[in-house]
């Protein structure tokens, strides 16, 4: 068997038949490490398409359907809507998020709860035995049934999964995992892929259901190969501030389930506790100034009242800075372009901030029509009524375009008390102040 080397990204699984200080795939620098690659030959190759066999097929209505009963309940509701009703049997799923946020908590918290009624392993590659029983008291896990293991060979975990003793596993993170067959590093790409692969296998062949812990890269991404978000049935995001505010956990895959549903969480001294209200919680401290405007957005089906604040300063420097936390900052850049050319509001010689109060990452196109009013508020001086919502999608002729969940977002609106909305003229209610285009809704709201 032919053997040679290639060098393979470890950041998105790109390779190349030469170094390189930067992937041009992925833009990241120093990630391309040398790797061994086997080549069987073609004689081998042609023999292998000769020695399979046909498939036996069945009609797909005498396939029964799998068990809903079967799922495990985080007694999370919040979480368990986001899996789609609970961690199916013989699932994997895969939990990413940055250092620090709360993964191991979260999913301490689930181990304990699911603990209750059935059998959960928890393996850490990462911590001490002592380290894990500080968080398990921290949090009040201490069922019986929650065993704790510390590891970090892919082979003996899918070993332990292939026994079926265990109804869960958790798995602290797939980073660490190596297995003995290759010889490169923990947390390269043939490591990430082969542990993945074994995991799965055995989930797969017992029903037990696993769940995996995942690295990020310093841009939010998941790292390692993109085959591992393939192989995976369940990927959540868990995102927030680290430091404080809200923090979210959303699907941005899920194969028993919808990717629109999201579980909103505050870090607590006995764990994440959900939020029950969030928008009263955001606005509780809410000064009504100019750059100030409050946003009725959806996260997932939930509708959010979230304040969009804004500061415009005159530039000290040739190049005016953008900055933007908590929203895109190229739909930023667009915004301002569209406010400058739609509307006529100079803003090539002034710095623009924008800021999502509470930590809350907003991925609703119809925040386009608040960030743009905050802006234009801030930069005139002028506030808007402390009664009014905003929401609508900004195109690039400064029309305001409908939003999805129009009902939802009025109604929470109203029930905490405030009086209307400036949104699409596509929404039919008394309680919309209807608009058409940007430059319409700055003059008859931001003159006051």
């Amino acid at each position: 068997m032919k053997t040679r080397t290639k060098f393979v990204c470890q950041n998105c699984g790109a390779s190349y038949a030469k170094w390189a200080g930067r992937c041009d795939q992925c833009d990241q620098w120093n990630t391309l490490l040398e790797q061994v690659v086997e080549e069987a030959p073609k004689t081998k190759l042609k023999a292998a398409a000769s020695t399979g066999k046909r498939l036996e097929s069945i009609s797909i209505n005498s396939i029964a359907p799998a068990d809903e009963s079967s799922r495990l309940k985080t007694n999370l509701p919040d979480l368990d809507t986001v899996l789609g009703g609970g961690i199916l049997a013989g699932s994997v799923s895969l939990l990413a998020g940055q250092p620090g946020i709360g993964k191991s908590t979260l999913l301490m918290q689930v181990a304990a709860k699911i603990a209750d009624n059935h059998k959960v392993l928890y393996v850490s590659g990462e911590e001490s035995a002592s380290q894990v029983k500080l968080r398990a008291v921290r949090l009040g896990a201490s069922s019986e049934n929650l065993h704790f293991a510390s590891s970090n060979s892919g082979n003996d975990i899918s070993q332990t999964i292939s026994g079926g003793e265990y109804d869960l596993v958790i798995i602290d993170s797939i980073q660490t995992l190596s297995i003995d067959e290759i010889s490169s590093a923990p947390g390269t790409v043939s490591q990430v892929t082969n542990c993945g692969n074994l995991i799965i296998r055995a989930a797969k062949s017992t029903g037990t259901a696993v769940v995996i812990v995942g690295h990020v890269t310093k841009d939010g991404t998941l790292a390692g190969p993109k085959s591992l978000e393939h192989l995976v049935d369940v990927v959540l995001n868990f995102e927030g501030d680290r430091y404080g505010g809200f923090k979210t956990v959303r699907a941005i895959k899920n194969r028993f389930g919808s990717t629109t549903e999201v579980a909103i969480y505050e870090m607590t001294d006995k764990g994440l506790e959900e939020v029950k209200n969030p928008s009263e919680a955001l606005l509780a401290e809410r000064q009504n100034t100019d750059g100030s405007i409050i946003l009725a957005t959806l996260e997932g089906t939930r509708p959010i009242l979230v304040e969009i604040q804004a500061l415009v300063n005159p530039t000290n420097f040739g190049y005016p800075n953008r900055t933007a936390s908590g929203f895109d900052l190229n739909r930023l850049n667009l915004l301002i372009a569209v406010l400058e050319r739609r509307t006529k509001l100079k803003l090539d010689d002034k710095d623009v901030f924008i800021n999502v109060v509470g930590g809350l990452r907003l991925q609703d196109p119809a925040a386009d029509l608040a960030v743009a009013m905050a802006i234009a508020s801030a930069t005139a001086g002028k506030k808007l009524s402390e009664k009014y919502v905003v929401f609508g999608e900004v195109g690039l002729g400064g029309e305001i375009r409908s939003a999805r969940g129009a009902d939802k977002r009025i109604a929470e609106a109203k029930k905490l008390g405030f009086t209307n909305a400036i949104a699409p003229a596509t929404i039919h209610d008394k309680f919309v102040l209807p608009q058409k285009d940007l430059r319409s809704a700055l003059i008859k709201h931001m003159d006051k």
